[in-house]
This record gives C-alpha cells, sequence and structure tokens, in this order.
C-alpha cells in the first residue's frame, strides 16, 4: 500500500462485520476513502434473531447476509475474511493470520462473546449464544433432548430430559425461555407417542431481583406474568453456584437446590472480545471490568485520535453517566458517526458531537406477549409484538432476508409450526444412543453447515 501518497486515498480499516462495521463500511460507500473490511466470516449475523434459529423458527441463511454481496456496490471497498491478530498504533498497521495491512483511519468493531465469570468449565455444558455455531448446538440440544425423552423409559431419567434451564434473565434469556415453552406446550404436543411434551420443565434464573433488569419494572414485571403464563418458572435472586453431571445448584437467599437437566443455556453475561486488551496492550487504553475498552466522547482511543472503537466493545460512559448498552442501534448508530467524523476531519469541517437516539428497547416473550419501552410510551402484549415484528424485519439488512422471515413468521403465526426443527452435523445419530453408563448423552457437534 506504497505510492504516492498525494493520490492515496485515505485508508480505512474496518475490523468486524456486524450492526457497528457494517454500517460504518456503508456509510463510508459514499466517500472518496479506501474501505478495508476484515471479519473471520463472510457473513453479517443478525443476532438479534439467533434465539429464533437455536428454537427451529428460523434457519441461518435467513438472518445471515454474504458481506461482499452486501457491500459489492461499493467500488472503494474490499472485504476481506481474516483474522486480526496484533496493532501497531506507530507504524499503522495491523497483523492479520495471512498478511499485514496498514491504515489511516482504524475501526474495531469486534463485539463481545459469553462469560462464565471464571466457570470456563461450564462452557462445553451450558453454550451461549453469539454465533451461528452456537445456535445450531444448542437446536441440536434442545431437539436431541426430546428425542432422548422419547426413548427412555425411567421418569426421573425421562424428566431430566423435559427440564430446561437458562441461565440469566435479560432479553436473550427471556426470549428463549418463552420460545423452548411455546415448542414443548404447543409446538410439539402431537408429535411425539411416548411423552407427554407438556411435562417439561421450563427454569429461568436471573440472579438480580426481576427479569429484564434495565427495563422499567412496570414491564419486567408483565415479562414474568407472560412467561409465567407460558409455563415458566421465574426464579429471581437466583445465582449459579455450580453445574456438573447434569444438575444446576443455585443458591437464592440461604436456600440451595439442586435442579437435575439435560439442558441447560447461558445467557447471564457477557466479556470483550480479545482484541480489546490487545488494543490496551499497544496503546494503554483503560478497559472497564468486562475488558470493554473505555472511548473517548467522539469513540476514539485515548492518545489515537485515528484509532475508533464502536459497538459492544466500547464503553461509552460519556451521555448520561452509564455505558451504553450493548444492543444493535448503538453499534448502527456509532458506525454511522465515525464514518461522519472521518468525512468531516477530510474535508477540514467542523467535527461533528456523538449523541444516542434512544428509540427505546423490545424483548418479546411469545406469539403475541412482547414488551416494549418507547421511553414516553410502554407497552406491553399483542400491541409490543406488533411493534417488535416490525423493527426487526426493518432492520434486517438485506430484502430478501426481510421476505423470508415475515412469511415465515406469518405461516408459523397461524399455525404454530416450526420448519427449522432439524438435528444436525455428522454426529448427530449418535447423540441420543447410551454411553458407557447406559445412559443417553448429547455431545457439542458443530460440523453443520450454514444453509440448514
Amino acid at each position: 500500500m506504497s505510492g504516492n501518497t498525494e493520490l492515496s486515498p485515505h485508508r480505512v480499516v474496518i475490523v468486524g462485520g456486524g450492526f457497528g462495521g457494517l454500517y460504518a463500511a456503508k456509510e463510508f460507500g459514499r466517500l472518496p476513502v479506501q474501505v478495508t473490511l476484515i471479519d473471520r466470516r463472510n457473513f453479517h449475523l443478525f443476532q438479534p434473531l439467533l434465539y429464533q434459529v437455536a428454537t427451529g423458527t428460523l434457519s441461518p441463511a435467513d438472518i445471515s447476509s454474504p458481506l461482499r454481496g452486501v457491500l459489492s456496490r461499493q467500488r472503494n471497498t474490499t472485504v476481506l475474511m481474516d483474522e486480526v491478530v496484533d496493532v501497531d498504533p506507530v507504524q499503522q498497521t495491523i497483523q492479520l493470520a495471512t498478511q499485514e495491512v496498514s491504515y489511516d483511519t482504524l475501526i474495531v468493531a469486534t463485539g463481545v462473546s459469553h462469560h462464565y465469570f471464571g466457570n470456563e468449565q461450564w462452557k462445553t455444558v451450558a453454550p451461549g449464544l453469539k454465533t451461528v455455531e452456537d445456535a445450531l448446538d444448542m437446536r441440536r440440544r434442545i431437539f436431541v433432548a426430546f428425542e432422548a425423552a422419547e426413548k427412555e423409559l425411567d421418569p426421573a431419567k425421562r424428566q431430566a430430559w423435559l427440564t430446561f434451564v437458562i441461565v440469566g434473565g435479560g432479553p436473550t434469556g427471556v426470549e428463549l425461555a418463552g420460545a423452548i415453552a411455546e415448542l414443548a406446550f404447543n409446538t410439539l404436543k402431537k408429535d411425539f407417542r411416548n411423552i407427554d411434551t407438556t411435562e417439561t420443565k421450563v427454569i429461568l434464573l436471573e440472579g438480580m431481583d426481576r427479569v429484564l433488569p434495565p427495563y422499567p419494572p412496570e414491564l419486567s414485571a408483565k415479562a414474568a406474568e407472560a412467561l409465567q403464563a407460558l409455563g415458566v418458572t421465574v426464579q429471581t435472586k437466583t445465582l449459579v453456584t455450580n453445574i456438573q453431571d447434569d444438575v444446576v445448584t443455585a443458591k437464592q437467599g440461604d436456600e440451595v437446590q439442586e435442579i437435575p437437566a439435560r439442558t441447560i443455556l447461558w445467557a447471564a453475561g457477557v466479556k470483550a472480545s480479545s482484541l480489546g486488551q490487545v488494543l490496551a496492550d499497544r496503546t494503554g487504553v483503560a478497559l472497564d471490568r468486562s475488558g470493554r475498552v473505555l472511548v473517548e466522547p467522539d469513540l476514539s482511543v485515548a492518545g489515537h485520535p485515528n484509532i475508533f472503537v464502536i459497538g459492544d466493545l466500547a464503553d461509552y460512559a460519556h451521555q448520561g453517566g452509564k455505558p451504553l448498552p450493548g444492543i444493535a442501534p448503538v453499534a448502527m448508530q456509532e458506525g454511522q458517526f465515525v464514518a461522519k467524523l472521518v468525512a468531516a476531519r477530510l474535508a477540514n469541517r467542523p467535527l461533528p458531537t456523538f449523541a444516542y437516539r434512544d428509540a427505546g428497547s423490545l424483548a418479546v416473550i411469545g406469539q403475541n406477549k412482547a414488551v416494549a419501552d418507547l421511553k414516553k410510551v410502554k407497552l406491553s402484549g399483542p400491541l409490543a409484538w406488533f411493534v417488535w415484528v416490525f423493527a426487526h424485519i426493518f432492520y434486517l439488512i438485506e430484502f430478501d432476508n426481510k421476505l423470508i422471515v415475515m412469511l415465515q413468521w406469518g405461516w408459523n403465526y397461524f399455525t404454530r409450526s416450526r420448519g427449522a426443527r432439524l438435528i444436525t452435523g455428522e454426529a448427530s445419530l449418535l447423540e441420543v444412543d447410551r454411553d458407557d453408563r447406559g445412559e443417553f448423552r448429547v455431545t457439542s457437534d458443530r460440523s453443520s453447515a450454514l444453509k440448514v
């Protein structure tokens, strides 16, 4: 990337093709700059609907958009499928797994992963939900559980298969719990011959005093009521202390309980991607307790005005004194802002200031059951559900995704059917066989193809 600097366009490198990185790239598409978007995957994933892949409503391809396809009309944009391993802010280069890339402006938007609070051994038995592979792993575990229960003769072991524990009562946990309850009590009710799926136990454990802690208390209460109406057992002020041998140990006050469960799903916390630590090591920038980068008011890294961190990896606490939530609208607005800021710098125009425009928060519990905090208006029930549906259709990246998801949801609404109830992977047929103790086992197999 050498040559006549007078003729060379400004080089913008974006790391991460999530909401923040993609919206920044699209904004730069109309500017006289050279853009390189780097991601470990070749697609953008609409993460808010991952739980619907995990519970068989949608397929991965329905919520995924190829990055090259999305950006194909931007002649100034190059997409690289690679992984960043190091950053040199002095030489203004980033080291990828396969090559080195130079930049004039660097935007880091690599997001977060699951946080097990020092209990990494739980990862294999209690998967989280951040990637397509996570969703397919969850989907496999959920539907294998019903298949194994159908074959299990021992009543206690059968009940363990029909017990689903979700750890964490934020939006992801609430959505998962509601979707699994609808599966068990509606969708699958007539599909099996040896088990009654309405005997399923769906248990949601939350450490705080209510589900959806960031939401107004009245909406949290509405969400809890809706979950309980679906058949979900909601336990607040409950901390998981151990997960071992298909038993979840939880403490609620002074009371300790052990819950036999063969399917445990994690939705309790997040930690920053490893690139946050790399930036801290190379630039001296401070990190918060979750490993997120403490950014300046313009989303830059302190002392490095040409390095920006956006999305879930950024701890932006300059508006209201609290960090902005890790949700898609925040990342979108931050990505667009940084592009406009760089454009203003290059044109020697006054620099804009960042202010997040909060349109509210949405969480769905089940069909016709949702809560919506629209700031001045707070909704629950069918109206909130329709707002949730409209918002998610609107924010899907490509038109074909919007159309497919809308048609699928319409069909599901009237039939309560879920067409993506597939158990996939090379080991899927073996997962419901007995182990050397004579018990059925579920393993984690990530060999599934994306478009299933």
